[in-house]
C-alpha cells in the first residue's frame, strides 16, 4: 500500500475532506456552501479527477465543463498507460513484488480519481494474488475509506469485519488502532455513539489515522459521543480529566464550554453551548448531520434528568431559570419527555410544581419476573440452577397473586398464608381447604399454615 515518509501514515487515497467539501456544498450551512464548492472543484481540477467530476457536476447541478473534462481524461489515460507500462517492465524483468506494486499503484490511482468500480475491481484483484498480509490489510483499509467516501455504510461495515478478521491473524499494533478509529467513525455514523465513544477514547493517545480526519477532529468527535452515552462519572475521569483532550480542547470552538457546563450543573450555559455545538459541528460533520435532532434532544433530557435527580420536587419557575429559558418552554418540554416515559417525574401544573418520582430498580426487577415468571419453568427444570429459576419464578406468581384483594387462588383459604418450599408435596395436610388433596399435584409444592 502507499506509504508517506511516516510508515505510521497512509496516503489520504481517496482524500476523505474532498468529501467533506462535497457533504458541505450539498447539505451544509449557506453561509459555506459557495466556499466548500470552490475549494471542491479546485482540487478536482488538480487531481485529474474525470469519473469524480462528471457526478460532481449533476450534484452540484453546475454546467459541465467538455474541455476541463475532455483535458483530465487525457491525463487519466496517459497515468494508467505509465502504469501499465510498469507492469509490463516487472513481468519481463522483475518479479511477483514489482508487479504488484505497479498493480497496487493503478488501483490507488482509480481510488484517487474517484473511480470506485475500477479501484474495487483492481483492489480485488490483489486481494487475490500472493500479498503480505500487511499489504492485504491496508487495501482493505483503503476499501473501507472508499465507502466512507462514497457514504456506502453497507461496504464499510463489510470490510471492517474483514479488517477484523484480518487483524487477528497477525496485524501490528498501528494497524489495530487504526482499526479502532476506522470502526468509531463508523459506529458514529449509525448512531451507535456508546460503541464509537469507546473507540474514540481507547485511541486518543495512539491517533495515526490522519488520512480519516485531522486530530482537533478526532478530539471532538471523542467528546461529541462520550457525553451523549457516558455516565458522569465516566466523564469526568475519560473526558474532563483526559491529557490528550486538555491538550487541544481550547482550539475547538465552543466544545470545552459544553462539557464542563453540563458536569458543573450551569445549565444556563450548557443550552447556550449545546446550540453553538448543533451549528458550528453537527450541521457541519457529514456523520452527524443526519442525528442531528436525535442528538440534541437526548442531551436536553441528559440535561434536565441531572438536573431532576438533585430534587424531591422543584419548581416550574426555578428551572426555567436554570435553563435560561420561559417558563411555557420548560413546561411543554417535560411534557413530551414525560409523557414518552423519558423522565420519571409529574409536573402539578395548579401549584407550578415538579415532583420527581424515581424508579426502584427493585421494584422493576420484581416486576419483570412476575410478567417472565410462567415462560421461566419449561426452559429451566434440568439442572439445579434451573429449578431456582423454576421456583423463583412460581414464588413470584403467588406473591402476585396475594398481592390482589381477591387472590383467585385455585382453592379456598381466606385464612391462610402460602409457604412454597423446596421439599416434596405434601399431601397430609387437611387445612388448606382444598375439596380433593390430589388437585395438589397439579400445583407447586407448598406447606401451610393457619393464621
Amino acid at each position: 500500500m502507499s506509504r508517506s515518509p511516516d510508515e505510521n501514515e497512509l496516503a489520504n487515497i481517496p482524500d476523505l475532506y474532498l468529501a467533506h467539501h462535497r457533504f458541505i456544498a450539498n447539505h451544509g450551512p449557506d453561509n459555506l456552501k459557495d466556499e466548500s464548492k470552490q475549494q471542491l472543484l479546485k482540487a478536482v481540477e488538480e487531481k485529474n479527477m474525470a469519473p469524480f467530476y462528471k457526478q460532481l457536476t449533476e450534484e452540484l447541478k453546475v454546467p459541465l465543463n467538455q474541455g476541463l473534462l475532455d483535458k483530465m481524461e487525457v491525463a487519466n489515460k496517459e497515468e494508467l498507460q505509465k502504469f501499465d507500462d510498469k507492469v509490463s517492465d516487472a513481468e519481463q524483468n522483475q518479479g511477483e513484488t514489482e508487479i504488484n506494486e505497479a498493480l497496487l499503484g493503478k488501483a490507488d490511482y482509480y481510488a484517487m480519481i474517484g473511480d470506485r468500480d475500477n479501484a474495487l475491481k483492481a483492489y480485488e484483484a490483489l486481494l487475490k494474488k500472493s500479498i503480505t498480509l500487511g499489504t492485504r490489510i491496508d487495501i482493505v483499509f483503503a476499501m473501507v475509506r472508499i465507502g466512507f467516501f462514497f457514504d456506502d455504510n453497507v461496504m464499510v461495515r463489510s470490510n471492517i469485519d474483514k479488517l477484523k478478521e484480518l487483524i487477528e491473524q497477525g496485524g501490528d499494533w498501528d494497524r489495530r488502532n487504526r482499526l479502532k478509529a476506522y470502526e468509531g467513525v463508523y459506529l458514529m455514523s449509525i448512531r451507535d455513539f456508546k460503541g464509537a465513544a469507546s473507540q474514540f477514547i481507547d485511541t486518543l493517545s495512539t491517533f495515526t489515522s490522519t488520512e480519516m480526519m485531522s486530530y482537533q477532529d478526532f478530539v471532538k468527535y471523542a467528546v461529541l459521543t462520550s457525553i451523549i452515552s457516558m455516565k458522569r462519572v465516566d466523564i469526568k475521569k475519560k473526558v474532563l480529566d483526559s491529557p490528550e483532550i486538555l491538550e487541544v480542547i481550547s482550539d475547538i470552538p465552543y466544545l470545552e464550554d459544553y462539557m464542563t457546563s453540563l458536569y458543573n450543573c450551569n445549565y444556563a450555559q450548557f443550552f447556550r453551548a449545546l446550540a453553538h455545538i448543533e451549528q458550528t459541528h453537527l450541521r457541519t460533520s457529514r456523520y452527524l448531520y443526519p442525528h442531528i435532532r436525535y442528538y440534541v434532544r437526548e442531551m436536553r433530557i441528559v440535561a434536565y434528568a441531572q438536573l431532576l435527580e438533585s430534587y424531591r420536587s422543584l419548581t416550574i419557575t426555578s428551572m426555567a431559570q436554570a435553563f435560561g429559558v420561559t417558563e411555557d418552554y420548560i413546561d411543554k418540554e417535560l411534557y413530551k419527555f414525560v409523557a414518552a416515559g423519558r423522565l420519571n417525574c409529574v409536573i402539578d401544573k395548579v401549584n407550578g410544581i415538579i415532583e420527581t418520582n424515581r424508579p426502584d430498580a427493585k421494584n422493576a426487577q420484581y416486576q419483570t419476573v412476575i410478567k417472565q415468571g410462567d415462560f421461566v419453568p419449561s426452559h429451566h427444570t434440568g439442572d439445579v440452577s434451573g429449578r431456582y429459576v423454576f421456583i423463583i419464578g412460581i414464588i413470584a406468581k403467588w406473591m402476585n397473586y396475594l398481592s390482589k384483594p381477591y387472590p383467585s387462588l385455585p382453592f379456598r383459604a381466606p385464612h391462610t398464608k402460602i409457604f412454597l418450599t423446596w421439599g416434596r408435596r405434601e399431601h397430609e395436610s387437611t387445612d388448606v381447604g382444598v375439596e380433593n388433596m390430589n388437585d395438589q399435584v397439579n400445583y407447586p409444592h407448598y406447606r401451610t399454615c393457619v393464621m
